[in-house]
């Protein structure tokens, strides 16, 4: 099988895990006000969305062996049109047609892409210093977005993106020198990056929790617009790769880019609540407003009115008690 079409199968599969895993988290952040570690430590639900959020992993370290970070990262955007109809099915409701549009735009911008990105499979990696260079810039970023006392939301999603894309880069370092049969399966350098994997991916993961608190549209559509970037980036800039078709190859990927922009905001708005009709107090027929409390109506029907020869409503009047029913 092409190499090119086993990345994009197994990024398909990583994009619904990853998807389930949002879900996962978005329900556990609008139950809790506290993202502590501790806390979330305790929770099943917390565990699920954990093994969803491995299993999503291990397949994209799979499709990084077979691919390039400019392919297999765009089509991270997937994890957002996957989580459109799993989010709209625990909340109860139907997919609107602006989330069919937002995964109609996001769809056909990937295609672009994928006609620009698709190259034969990584042999480069990232250096030992190269990869700590990387390490080290991206987590001054990340403090920067997510300094304490931060209000959790947008700027948390694009530290959690950004965190998640260095380590896909950083994983495709592993895969690729771990595989190598030309040098020792477990080098320092296999072992560094790695350690520095793990480091990023839980930071991604627990900073995507805290993001989450304010919804799962904008902060999910943050994260899988900066997570490609992220690593797009450092596969151009460090690792060699490139894009197919020379300049009309790059204007194609911007343009796919563009429309898979748009196509990610169109789904991270709000999806309107349905309309609801205005309620009206009932009002008081003029009769009864004459009445007292004692000779208020008991009942109201329909009599013909041989003026209009139409039917009117009629009040009937309370009647007063019979004596013997008086109260002593």
């Amino acid at each position: 099988m092409n190499a090119t079409l086993v990345a994009v199968v197994l990024s398909l599969f990583s994009a619904v895990a990853y998807a389930a895993a949002a879900v996962a988290q978005e329900r556990l952040a609008s139950r809790t006000s506290d993202s502590g570690v501790v806390r979330l430590l305790g929770s099943g639900a917390w565990w699920w969305s954990v093994t969803l959020n491995g299993s999503a992993a291990l397949l994209h370290v799979a499709a990084l062996k077979y691919g390039p970070l400019t392919l297999v990262q765009p089509l991270g955007a997937l994890t957002l049109v996957a989580a459109v109809p799993l989010g709209a099915r625990v909340a109860g409701r139907r997919v609107s047609a602006v989330e069919w549009r937002g995964t109609a735009l996001t769809l056909a911008g990937l295609a672009a892409l994928l006609v620009t990105a698709s190259g034969p499979a990584p042999d480069d990696v990232l250096s030992v210093p190269e990869a700590l260079a990387v390490a080290g810039i991206t987590a001054a970023v990340i403090g920067a977005l997510s300094r304490p006392g931060t209000r959790p939301g947008l700027r948390h999603a694009t530290a959690s993106g950004l965190a998640s894309g260095v380590a896909s880069a950083l994983t495709q370092t592993v895969t690729v020198a771990a595989t190598d049969r030309s040098g020792p399966l477990l080098s320092a350098q296999v072992i560094g990056v790695a350690l520095l994997v793990a480091a990023f991916a839980a930071g991604g993961l627990l900073l995507a929790q805290t993001a989450y608190r304010g919804g799962l549209g904008a902060p999910l559509a943050v994260v899988t617009l900066a997570n490609p970037v992220a690593a797009a980036i450092i596969g151009l800039a460090l690792l060699g790769e490139g894009l197919r078709g020379g300049a009309a190859g790059l204007l194609l990927a911007l343009a796919g880019a563009t429309v898979a922009a748009r196509g990610v905001v169109t789904l991270s708005r709000p999806v309107p609540e349905p309309a609801q009709l205005p309620t009206k107090e009932p009002e008081e027929h003029p009769i009864a407003a004459e009445l007292s409390e004692e000779e208020h109506p008991v009942a109201a029907v329909l009599a013909l009115n041989p003026q209009s020869a139409s039917y009117e409503p009629v009040l009937i009047p309370r009647q007063p008690a019979p004596a013997h029913l008086t109260p002593l």
